[in-house]
């Protein structure tokens, strides 16, 4: 039998059995922050020559070369031709789909001129270079390169680095397909801590980019904390999260298996079902009881229900939403009569599901919104992964003679305030004499 935990609002310790609920430590392990810190010093010093055996070691392969482990574009374009068709035309679907909501994010440039003919505004520009880590082996997941790839893309990007780890020399053909639908312009089988210090710090083969985005085990989320401030990073997540508000009128079956789409991918997600009504709850319960059985991944989802999974009542859905604010999951579910009215009134999520027939797995893969969210409670002050994580604001400003005048002395005056007098003297400089 699932331990499934049941919460009520009114229970007395409530607050703090949600508060024991959401803890999630989240403290770096040390072991392995002393491994990937001396594999990141050894790739900055010897380059290729470290990466190179540190893939062969990893990964078991044989590469004499770092050359020999890149994939031309002609393999990557024979993986997408080799798929099967109903392959093939999902991933370019989807790709389409994620293409045309991501061309709306698209910030541009902007200035105005005030009276006195002096100029302000934002100048929009894109990162030259981005690398993209892609898990490989078992966990293989073409999405990933989708919903990184593609909005790097439309933000044009110059150049777009893909790595990805081949255990034993094995090479995904969706992941390879993906990448050549997302029009990824140099992939490199290589994974792990030596592939974010490869893309972070550049070698003889694999050139530096500006910023890495996508997921990785401990090791590379440990890598990419480490070498942030080189470069930049989307983030570093935490696990996957579901939380569905439900008005009791849903199919529990459905319900419950939105429930174990999070829960299934690892046994630290997190899957809770607020409602106000005791009666479904009590069917959600016996459909997950019923239908884990069925799941293949039964065991995980078996550990993550009982270790991290809730079923909480509430008084009515103006409760469930403040007690979803306070979570700020990465996925929500408004499986409710009116999900578009009850989401005006959520504050904090990653990405929010609006009816019963939205659920979350469609927006893993083809609905369109980017799917790398934040988890751990930071959608309190964090957004989905869009356009804008790969263009970059730079400010315009052109003072008139005329305008001089006026803000030389205010930034003057404010200047010898704060005991900088060569600011002062540069703005007053600019001054005509009265």
């Amino acid at each position: 039998m699932m331990n499934i935990r049941k919460l009520s609002t009114k229970d007395a310790g409530f607050d703090a059995d949600l508060k024991a609920l959401l803890a999630f430590e989240t403290a770096q392990d040390d072991s392995i922050d002393v491994v990937v810190a001396n594999i990141l010093k050894d790739v900055k010093a010897r380059g290729d020559e470290a990466v190179l055996e540190y893939t062969n070691r990893f990964d078991k392969t044989s590469a004499k070369t770092l050359s020999e482990l890149e994939i031309s574009q002609a393999e990557l374009t024979a993986a997408l031709n080799g798929l099967p068709a109903a392959q093939r035309e999902a991933l370019q679907s989807a790709a389409a789909r994620v293409r045309s909501y991501h061309e709306k994010q698209l910030m541009q440039s902007w200035s105005y001129t005030e009276a006195d003919g002096t100029l302000l505004g934002q100048q929009v520009t894109s990162l030259d270079r981005v690398g993209l880590y892609v898990p490989g082996g078992k966990a293989a997941y073409p999405s990933s390169v989708l919903m990184n790839a593609i909005p790097a893309k439309v933000a044009g990007v110059g150049e777009l680095i893909m790595v990805v780890p081949t255990p034993n020399g094995e090479k995904n053909a969706l992941v390879l397909a993906a990448a050549a639908v997302c029009g990824v312009d140099r992939v490199f089988c290589i994974g792990g801590a030596q592939a974010v210090g490869a893309l972070a710090y550049g070698t003889q083969t694999v050139p530096q980019v500006d910023k890495i985005v996508g997921p990785g085990n401990a090791y590379v989320a440990a890598a990419k904390r480490r070498v942030f401030g080189v470069v930049g990073i989307d983030m570093v997540a935490g696990p996957s999260e579901i939380l569905v508000i439900c008005d009791g009128k849903t199919n529990p079956d459905w319900i419950a298996m939105d429930l174990f789409s999070q829960a299934e991918h690892d046994e630290l997600a997190q899957s809770i079902l607020l409602s106000p009504d005791a009666t479904f709850l009590a069917e959600v319960a016996a459909s997950m009881q019923r239908l884990v059985e069925e799941m293949p991944r039964k065991d995980i989802i078996n550990t993550s229900i009982t270790d991290r999974g809730a079923l909480i009542l509430t008084k009515d859905l103006d409760e469930a939403v403040a007690i979803c604010n306070y979570i700020a999951p990465e996925h929500l579910e408004l499986s409710v009569e009116d999900p578009l009215a009850l989401s005006k009134k959520i504050k904090h999520a990653g990405a929010i599901f609006m009816g019963r027939d939205t659920c979350e797995a469609l927006g893993d893969y083809c609905a369109g919104p980017n799917h790398v969210l934040p988890t751990s409670r930071t959608a309190r002050f964090s957004s989905p992964l869009g356009v804008y994580d790969f263009q970059k604001r730079s400010s315009l400003i052109m003072v008139s003679s005329a305008g001089a005048q006026v803000l030389g002395k205010v930034a003057a005056t404010l200047a010898y305030g704060e005991g900088l007098q060569a600011h002062a003297r540069s703005a007053e400089y600019r001054l005509k004499n009265e």
